[in-house]
Formats: C-alpha cells, structure tokens, sequence
C-alpha cells in the first residue's frame, strides 16, 4: 500500500513539473523554469528512490 502512493505521488509530481515547463513555451522566465525543473527531478527521485 505505501510503495503503490510512494509511486503514486512520484507519478504526480513528474507530471506537475512537466506541465510547469510546458506552460513555460509561452513566456519564458528564469524562476518558474528552474521550480518545474526542480519538481520534475523531485518527482523522479521520489519515484526510483
């Protein structure tokens, strides 16, 4: 059960950095790039961790 909402949350959190940085083709700004991008490798950390 908890390995199942570990990957769960991981599978989330890889999918909210990338629709950060999909956002982001619209207008570029330096900040919001490196959040999607820090919140893209949390979730892949979290997920193979």
């Amino acid at each position: 059960m908890l390995c199942a909402l570990k990957k769960t949350i991981g599978v989330c959190l890889i999918g909210l950095g990338l629709g950060v940085l999909l956002v982001l083709l619209l207008p570029v700004t330096g900040w919001l790039f490196l959040i999607g991008i820090a919140i893209l490798i949390m979730g892949i950390a979290w997920l193979f961790g």
